[in-house]
């Protein structure tokens, strides 16, 4: 560092050690927020008996995202966890961490001797968080997925049309269980700052789903009334909808007070509507939607979804274009504001990634490691444990080439 550089802002968690054994989304969610804020986090990735790392990495289709978004800034670790050498190596590792996180199916870190009742005696500071299907009780021993428990904890049929049910289109109830489960894993180490002693963290997407639909379970026991699916909703704004502009362009629209309403009257010239009796309100609009509606959508249907936005911005009215998710990757928005950030793909191929969605001291967390290739870190990390090159390499006999 010169004279005159700027000292590194540490992260948050810079010193904590987390060992994970995680596959799919739930669990390297955890990992990778607390790797994002700055904890070392140590994937290990199990090989032989047909293994050959995370099977994560050859997801294709709607999966192949998943390795490279929730594994950066950590570090590849390949153990076969069924040989005693292997569950040696990982015992060792597990003595130094300060968090072991999991998602496997129930039973099988006890299997392997690595559940929470086992280690805790080998590691009494240690904070073990475990991410499953639900919580310990009467479904805890069926095999959740996220589509499971969005259908059967009532988010689905709140997203659907009535009698047509449909899952979100994004993987909610994992991400948001990681979330949980760092949230747990951050609450467990400022206890232990009081205690001295670790604890376990259980986390679950079925769980996690509950608390996402709760306002519509409140909705109910406050009003007596069920809500309704979204699509079917009575809404709360007379103007609140997607329309179908010019070229076949679409675009959302919202008018949401009395004021606003005047406002987008004027700015449209629409004075025979800002002056209908009919109309003075949120709520007569709201109870003349059946006829309001048809005629702004003809009304509005000559203009370009950039025309509307413009008006609309210009007028600070809400409103937002229909995008898609790949269309994200050149927002000007996220582009200036540092909101995405390059990494390499462990294929060697450049891209870039969504960092976490606040900031610290006015910067976002940003990637210190790319997702790792297989077994990338290995060798550092096991001669770290007083491993011999030759030890080593036996370990590692069945890693990808270009393990370091």
């Amino acid at each position: 560092m010169t004279e005159h550089s700027p000292p590194e802002k540490q992260l948050p968690y810079a010193g904590i050690r987390v060992v994970e054994f995680t596959h799919m989304v739930m669990g390297p969610t955890c990992g990778m927020v607390l790797a994002d804020l700055g904890a070392e986090v140590i994937k290990v990735e199990p090989i032989g008996h047909g293994r050959e790392g995370d099977a994560t990495r050859q997801l294709i289709g709607s999966g192949a995202g998943f390795f490279p978004l929730f594994n950066r800034n950590k570090k590849s670790l390949t153990l076969d966890l069924h040989s005693p050498e292997g569950k040696e190596a990982v015992l060792k590792l597990i003595a130094t961490a300060d968090i072991v996180s999991e998602n496997f199916k129930p039973g099988t870190m006890k299997k392997l001797g690595l559940d929470h009742d086992s280690l805790k005696t080998l590691n009494p500071r240690l904070i073990y968080v475990s991410h499953k299907g639900f919580l310990p009780g009467p479904y805890d021993h069926r095999t959740a997925l996220d589509e499971v428990v969005q259908m059967m904890g009532g988010l689905a049929y709140m997203t659907g049309r009535p009698g047509d049910p449909l899952r979100a289109g994004t993987s909610i109830n994992d991400i948001m269980g990681g979330l949980f489960g760092a949230i747990g894993a951050m609450a467990a180490l400022s206890a232990r700052e009081k205690t001295g002693q670790g604890q376990e963290v259980q986390t679950a997407l079925f769980e996690n789903n509950v608390f996402l639909v709760a306002q519509h379970m409140m909705q109910y026991a406050v009003t007596g009334k069920p809500a309704a699916p979204m699509p079917a909703r009575i809404s709360a704004w007379a103007i609140y909808d997607v329309f179908k502009v010019r070229d076949g362009e679409q675009i959302f629209l919202a008018v949401v007070s009395d004021t606003a309403w005047h406002i987008f009257c004027d700015a449209f010239g629409f004075a025979d509507l800002k002056d209908d009796p009919r109309l003075r309100s949120n709520n007569h609009r709201v109870g003349a939607r059946e006829w309001m509606m048809p005629l702004l959508r003809e009304r509005l249907a000559n203009f370009s979804a950039a025309e509307l936005s413009a008006v609309f911005e210009k007028h600070a009215l809400p409103f937002a274009p229909i995008t898609r998710p790949q269309d994200l990757l050149q927002d000007p928005h996220l582009l200036a504001t540092g909101g995405l950030a390059p990494i390499t793909l462990p294929d060697g191929r450049e891209t870039k990634t969504v960092l976490l969605p606040f900031t610290l001291g006015g910067e976002r967390p940003g990637v210190r490691l790319s997702p790792p290739k297989l077994g990338e870190h290995s060798a550092e990390l096991l001669a770290e444990l007083g491993y011999s090159a030759s030890e080593i390499e036996a370990l590692c006999n069945n890693s990808e080439k270009g393990t370091s």
